[in-house]
């Protein structure tokens, strides 16, 4: 039989947002607000990041007081019944500590509850809480992510699963339900830069996304090239595989208030994490320069932040770019107006210029 291979079409350009459910003390007040309050103002959020235009809402897995949101899928099948079709991710996953039955169960409901919009994006997490959480040894840290990411893309692929490894009891010709609309359920690999991380991606044909919050993004790029390469080796096309950067940043009209609501936010979470992993405070001017150009944070005025995503495009030719907007507790008003000018100010813009560089067809296009 000849096999025909047809070319692919170029990848839309797609924008959105992560959150990690912060409830910080207000870098201002001291105060910390109403969890309920605080989840009820994610959900908003997420509705408004949906009205006006954005393709993709993640929200991350953690286990710690500042943070509400230790069961992702929860919250985001709330958001599923706001919004319409923003794609809806977690961001991450913590799979080394959690059960892969449980999360492929947990985002086909997901998947069913939004009309095939659910994506499992798989870490390793940058905190480690759960382990002991869940009765795991940090000693194998990487053995269970590895075990595991394999076991949850069997569930995916198969309605019945038989399946033996070390740290979860064995599966024998087990059926798991519920099956997601999407085939197959989207699963990404998050990375935070360790070169073994991604050439598993690569090998495995998973789309990665890139967490860049420091340094300069050059120095990200031959981790991009390394992907491709090792997809390739793989028998992959890199084409079929999309990239991404997750990244901090606010927006705002004023790129001076800009600065100085995200500065006061982030410094006063990330100086209690420094504090704790033995890091020296960050200074304002190292902030200011992390905002240029050059640096790793989205912080300033929408056309800055185009410039700064198509800045790194140039860079690393990736497929999805996601914002972290409160990174520390901020005004929920100016974080709604951010999103704003995310959506109708910078996506537009940044979602043409691609296109006329990849000849894709704009994410969004028709809204």
């Amino acid at each position: 039989m000849e096999i025909i291979v047809r070319p692919m079409e170029p990848q839309p350009f797609e924008i959105g947002l992560y959150s990690f459910a912060e409830n910080t003390p207000d870098p201002y007040t001291g105060a910390t607000q109403d969890p309920a309050r605080r989840l009820r103002d994610l959900v908003e959020s997420a509705q408004l990041a949906d009205q006006v235009g954005l393709d993709v809402f993640g929200l991350g897995e953690h286990h710690r007081a500042e943070y509400l949101s230790s069961t992702p899928a929860t919250i985001l099948a709330a958001i599923a019944e706001r919004t319409r079709r923003i794609r809806l991710t977690s961001a991450v996953s913590v799979l080394s500590s959690d059960d892969p039955v449980r999360v492929f169960q947990q985002f086909a409901t997901l998947d069913l509850l939004s009309g095939g919009r659910a994506e499992v994006m798989a870490g390793r997490g940058s905190f480690v809480e759960s382990f002991p959480l869940f009765g795991y040894d940090l000693d194998d840290y990487d053995e269970l992510f590895e075990e595991k990411l394999g076991l949850l893309l069997e569930l995916r692929a198969a309605e019945r699963v038989t399946w033996s490894g070390r740290h979860r009891p064995p599966l024998a010709d087990q059926p798991v339900y519920p099956r997601p609309l999407q085939d197959p359920l989207p699963v990404w690999v998050a990375v935070g830069g360790t070169p073994a991380s991604v050439v598993r991606a690569a090998s495995l044909g998973l789309p990665m996304a890139l967490a860049i919050i420091g340094g300069m993004p050059e120095r990200f790029a031959p981790l991009f090239g390394l992907y491709r390469q090792a997809a390739r080796e793989a028998g992959h096309d890199p084409r079929r595989l999309p990239l991404s950067v997750n990244s901090h940043g606010f927006i705002a009209d004023d790129p001076k208030e800009a600065l100085e609501l995200s500065y006061a936010a982030s410094s006063f979470i990330m100086d209690r994490i420094g504090r704790e992993r033995g890091w020296p405070p960050q200074s304002r001017a190292q902030y200011e320069f992390a905002a240029t150009l050059r640096g790793a944070n989205f912080v300033g005025h929408p056309e800055q932040i185009v410039e700064k995503i198509l800045f790194q495009h140039g860079l690393f030719g990736h497929q999805r770019f996601l914002l972290q907007l409160s990174v520390g507790t901020l005004p929920h008003a100016k974080v709604m107006r951010a999103i704003e000018l995310l959506g109708t100010e910078v996506a537009p813009v940044v979602r043409k210029e691609i296109a006329s560089r990849t000849g894709a067809k704009p994410a969004g296009a028709g809204l």
